[in-house]
């Protein structure tokens, strides 16, 4: 089966297939007739699976452990119970803080925040957890990414220096000096669009949102 059929008929993405392929969760076998991958029943039912594991919200790691017996289903699910019913509580407390700020300050001008971050503070002493600013550095993956077309760009003007230096010392004729001109700086502004989708993968959180589903 083609991953067009896969498509449709699970109702996930040629992208999210790839990524559960990418990250080991599916072997998809390869036609030696013409290299493409064949998915087989097995596959399809695995995906359904894995699209509802997803939708549970159990990370990628836990169904990797499944798939490979080191985890069964039971104790998965009980492990994902316990780890909702944390995050329940948390919520909660998301909540009443919400509702204290909202009942006890008259706007933006008034609130004082330092007591409210030490009562939260107070509550992820005993184990609560709240969301944090510095988790999750995308101007780390952002910079290597545009550090990567940095150097890919360098070289290909690198590469253009040098054509006119030999140029200068043994001219060659100049539609060939368009050309060997021309296709790097297509392959520039290529470059330049590719880092432009991939900061909104990025800022759109990559594979996350990939595996959503």
């Amino acid at each position: 089966m083609r991953i067009n059929e896969v498509e449709k008929q699970v109702g996930i993405t040629k992208k999210n297939i790839r990524f559960y392929e990418d990250q080991g969760l599916i072997h998809p076998e390869r036609n030696k007739a013409n290299g493409y991958r064949d998915y087989s029943e097995a596959d399809v039912m695995l995906l359904f699976q894995i699209k509802l594991f997803r939708k549970l919200a159990i990370p990628i790691e836990e169904i990797r452990k499944m798939l490979s017996g080191k985890l069964t289903l039971t104790d998965c699910l009980e492990r994902h119970r316990i780890y909702l019913d944390h995050e329940v509580r948390n919520l909660e407390l998301v909540k009443m803080m919400c509702q204290n700020l909202s009942e006890q300050s008259a706007g933006l001008a008034d609130l004082q925040a330092v007591p409210y971050l030490e009562e939260l503070q107070e509550y992820e002493k005993g184990g609560n957890r709240f969301m944090n600013v510095t988790k999750v550095d995308v101007g780390k993956k952002k910079r290597g990414a545009a550090i990567a077309a940095g150097v890919m760009i360098a070289l290909i003007l690198l590469w253009d220096v040098l054509i006119l230096i030999l140029n200068a010392w043994d001219p060659a004729p100049p539609f060939f000096i368009a050309v060997m001109i021309i296709i790097p700086t297509l392959i520039i502004v290529g470059i330049v669009l590719a880092l432009k989708e991939r900061m909104k993968e990025i800022d759109g959180g990559e594979e996350d949102e990939a595996a959503k589903y």
